[in-house]
């Protein structure tokens, strides 16, 4: 799976999930399994509560925290591949 700028990502519904202090828990309904997001992790699954492109997410990062853009594009493809592959946040191709 190919992600783009303009993918448009949002949260998978099957999973429940709850903020604790800073932080995300998220549960899968179908397979019982918990998974946490630190900070900026629970920051982006805020920002995709609501379907946006993956550049409109890195926007709203370099808005509220101080990393160079570089950086925050290769963190932010390489969280979301992951939690695209366990199935956590549902993926569309725009383009």
């Amino acid at each position: 799976m190919e992600l783009l700028g303009s993918t448009r990502v949002t949260v998978n519904k099957d999973y429940v999930y709850c903020k604790v202090d800073d932080e995300m828990v998220l549960l899968g309904m179908e397979d019982g399994i918990y998974y946490g997001l630190n900070p900026v992790g629970a920051f982006i699954w805020e920002e995709i509560k609501e379907p946006k492109t993956i550049n409109q997410v890195r926007d709203a990062i370099l808005a509220e925290y101080d990393v160079e853009k570089e950086e925050c594009e290769q963190d932010l493809f390489e969280l979301l591949h992951e939690l695209a592959e366990k199935g956590l946040i549902d993926v569309e191709d725009d383009g």
